[in-house]
């Protein structure tokens, strides 16, 4: 739907098209004098000066001050940005971060549904070689795999190059200083979303991995000072319902910290946490969700909640 006369009718719009739907819709629809309220899925208006992004376990009280300040335009955040701030905004809200490192194991569908898809293909022809020439000899059915990973004939239309049974330490394009737009986004959305002043340091290196869904993130974050790890758990559970806190144990974080546990729930286990040996105020964790629900549909969702609540709908 481009018709601009169409939209314009509607006080609400919810964009779930992507950028360049935003793009080509947005700003001529905002020139012919619409004044109604956009919600978009997309990352197109997530910077601007008059959106706020959207994650109101995290931050309900950025989202309804803004309401109450004419804001007209809200952007959900991104997915990694996202999760990672539904397992530890307790501690940003708390002013207890001084800065923080994520890198992360992003599923292929954060990348959409063509990706999944050739995800799929790709294992398909990894394990037809095994099923052709069956063997007992792991040496043989390692270079079977190399091989069909190397052929030509592999689908890489959408990647570029084979994800199955490896992995892309590159997402989004280029940005100035070495990083990619996907790391960027750490510091820049991490900020805007909690209303950080002074900014929080946030970085790391984000990763493509050969799962269908759900991104897991490792952590390491500066504390500003020595805070007892059981009074940092305590924070993090205190910050929204869906936190879970796993034992740090090999079979809590084995059967409760994978995609294959968490894909299809909205719960944010984060396990792993310890003091880490660079010294008293580093903390390390893992925290693994769904990125096709916080990190997309249920921010969304819960935005028109709100909205209609501001409207007393």
């Amino acid at each position: 739907m481009r018709d601009l006369q169409l939209l314009a009718d509607c006080n609400v719009l919810i964009s779930c098209q992507g950028g360049e739907y935003t793009t080509g819709t947005y700003a001529p629809l905002r020139k012919s004098g619409w004044g109604g309220f956009w919600i978009d899925a997309a990352s197109t208006l997530r910077m601007n000066d008059d959106a706020v992004i959207i994650l109101d376990p995290v931050n309900a009280d950025v989202i309804r001050n803004g309401l109450i300040q004419g804001v007209r335009t809200f952007a959900g955040g991104n997915c990694t940005v996202s999760l990672m701030l539904m397992a530890v905004s307790g501690l940003f809200r708390a002013r207890a971060v001084e800065w923080m490192t994520t890198m992360t194991y992003q599923a292929a569908s954060g990348a959409g549904a063509a990706k999944m898809l050739e995800l799929v293909k790709q294992m398909g022809c990894l394990t037809h070689p095994t099923r052709a020439i069956p063997s007992e000899n792991a040496l043989e059915v390692d270079r079977l795999v190399i091989q069909a990973q190397r052929d030509p004939s592999l689908p890489t239309e959408e990647f570029g190059v084979p994800l199955a049974g490896s992995l892309i330490p590159w997402i989004d394009r280029a940005m100035p200083g070495g990083q990619t737009r996907e790391e960027w986004k750490g510091m820049a959305e991490t900020n805007k979303i909690m209303g950080l002043q002074p900014p929080v340091p946030v970085d790391g290196i984000c990763v493509r991995v050969g799962t269908m869904r759900c991104h897991g993130q490792a952590l390491c974050m500066k504390l500003t000072k020595d805070v007892p790890l059981e009074d940092v758990e305590q924070i993090i559970v205190g910050s929204n319902p869906w936190v879970r806190l796993i034992p740090n144990d090999q079979d809590s974080t084995t059967r409760c910290l994978t995609p294959t546990a968490v894909s299809g729930s909205l719960n944010i286990p984060i396990g792993r946490l310890r003091k880490l040996k660079l010294g008293p105020e580093f903390v390390g964790g893992f925290t693994v969700g769904d990125q096709l629900l916080w990190g997309a549909a249920e921010p969304i969702r819960r935005m028109l909640r709100l909205l209609r609540e501001h409207l007393g709908k």
